[in-house]
């Protein structure tokens, strides 16, 4: 299954090559905590300098947004390593700030004129609503003539084609084309076709004018929209498509973006932060030239702890059953080798998702009780199974104290049920009032759910009666997965696992008994 999971693919070109050089790339400077949400910030001009370095072997162009934070260096720090600058101007509801901003963009194309080659007057604030189209239009006006260069406004495609009359104040047109953040997201397969067809529309909406890909690009971790997945391989599979295009159909491209920046992540969910071509943290190439694009690049290091995984799971069940009278039957090592197949398969995968997921303190402590839980269950399922025992009550392990089970190992089985059971809840949760920004758990919550419903469903008691608290969450979780696979649609394999694993839960809680009702 590894072996399948991390088969590399053969693309047409390579997505980045030192010897082809990206037409332009956006850049932002922000590191690990920095943002520019924080007013205070400026970044230092030695890490601009730092970036800009690396970016100039593998472009001839970068792309910014702003000039606050210390970007107002940008030019001549990019200036010293060939590369030219499409400046880009933040402009938002505060016509003041606005005016300020737009008299430093107009002085540094001035001092740089053979660095900057463009100026972008403003990004989405169409989309974002922050001005009318009649205020934008004002505003590019008011800078066009103070510079001798060409002058544009950025905004996705759809909004280009809503306010055409803003075409009538820029020198060419540049467009946002993100197929994965599209109301109906296409497949990777399918998005540089995609972006190719919209953006003849465009040219045929604009005559006479440049269409200028202004952003494009895929993300290569986070959830999956419809049959959109993000992916490492899918990033790399657009890139090398929609640049190949390019360079048949003789358009511009600019790539989103240079670097993850993991601030985004806060706004935008995990996959906010991993549309670079360069890595956050190391500031490296995700695909040098001449290196196999796999999903998983340490993916024998992950198998071979799946494969210790499944060899402890299989070692407690012999081990369990010596200390046995009788044989377990058939169908109890069947279970055992299921538990141990999803996790030796699912361990790496868990890791994996828990190291690109986790953010914030809050998130990093979901991700490790989670993979905990997922790592413990298939152990102590497996012990419970061969000993004939079942899977606790909550009440069993959290309830009065005559009813409480004695036995350690079920006190701690019942205690990762429970955890299981409210990070599930959680994400659940999340998926319903939340979803556009939420990751699926379907990898760590099936290592955990397969083995706890292999022994409601082998040693579960049919006397007794049923928990209130098990009932509610069974409820909850039949009714969250129906939800989340008809709101995510049935091309997201993704919640449909995600949904099917809730629904297995569920049913293991829904077999609990006990005598001990309070």
């Amino acid at each position: 299954m590894w072996w399948w999971l991390a088969t590399p693919v053969a693309l047409t070109r390579a997505p980045i090559d030192d010897a082809s050089k990206l037409e332009c790339v956006s850049y932002a400077p922000f590191r690990n905590d920095q943002t520019p949400h924080d007013p205070t910030l400026i970044v230092k001009p030695e890490q601009i300098a730092e970036d800009l370095q690396e970016l100039a072997k593998v472009s001839k162009c970068i792309r910014t947004y702003s000039i606050d934070n210390g970007l107002d260096k940008v030019p001549e720090l990019a200036s010293r390593v060939g590369l030219k600058v499409l400046l880009g101007v933040w402009i938002g509801r505060d016509r003041a700030k606005n005016a300020q901003l737009a008299d430093i963009a107009v002085s540094l194309v001035k001092d740089h004129p053979g660095t900057v080659a463009a100026l972008i007057v403003g990004s989405e604030v169409l989309l974002r609503g922050d001005m009318t189209v009649g205020d934008l239009r004002q505003t590019i006006q008011s800078v066009k003539p103070r510079v001798d260069i060409p002058v544009t406004y950025a905004d996705v495609w759809e909004f280009w084609l809503r306010y055409r009359e803003v075409g009538a104040d820029v020198d060419f047109v540049t467009a946002h084309f993100l197929p994965y953040w599209e109301d109906v997201p296409p497949r990777a397969e399918d998005a540089a076709a995609h972006v190719d067809e919209v953006r003849k529309q465009l040219a045929t909406a604009f005559p006479g004018k440049e269409i200028l890909i202004g952003e494009t690009g895929w993300p290569s971790h986070g959830r999956m929209r419809d049959g959109a997945l993000a992916s490492r391989v899918n990033q790399a599979r657009f890139i090398s498509e929609i640049l190949e295009r390019a360079r048949r159909d003789n358009f511009r491209v600019n790539l989103f973006e240079a670097y993850d920046e993991p601030w985004k992540r806060r706004w935008e969910g995990t996959v906010g932060g991993y549309w670079g071509l360069f890595d956050g943290v190391e500031r490296k190439l995700k695909y040098p030239a001449g290196v196999a694009i796999s999903n998983y690049p340490f993916w024998k290091l992950q198998m071979a702890g799946g494969l210790l995984l499944c060899l402890c799971v299989f070692a407690v069940a012999g081990f369990t059953q010596k200390r046995q009278q009788a044989a377990a039957p058939l169908a109890s090592w069947a279970a055992v080798a299921a538990s141990a197949t999803a996790g030796g398969i699912l361990l790496g995968i868990s890791v994996d998702k828990m190291l690109q997921e986790s953010y914030g303190l809050g998130g990093w402590l979901v991700q490790v009780f989670l993979l905990t839980a997922a790592m413990t269950a298939p152990l102590l399922a497996t012990y419970a199974l061969m000993s004939a025992r079942e899977l606790p009550a909550f009440l069993e392990v959290l309830g009065p104290r005559k009813g409480l089970t004695p036995l350690f190992m079920t006190n701690i089985l019942g205690v990762t049920l429970i955890v299981t059971t409210l990070i599930a809840a959680q994400t659940a949760l999340s998926l319903i009032f939340d979803a556009r920004w939420r990751d699926f758990p379907f990898a760590a919550l099936t290592m955990a759910v397969v083995p706890f419903w292999t022994l409601a469903f082998l040693n579960g008691s049919k006397s007794g009666e049923r928990p209130l608290a098990e009932a509610v969450f069974a409820g909850l979780f039949a009714l969250a997965a129906i939800y989340i696979v008809f709101n995510e649609g049935f091309q997201n394999w993704q919640a449909i696992w995600t949904g099917a694993v809730y629904l297995l839960l569920g049913s293991a809680l829904w077999r609990a008994r006990t005598s001990a009702v309070a």
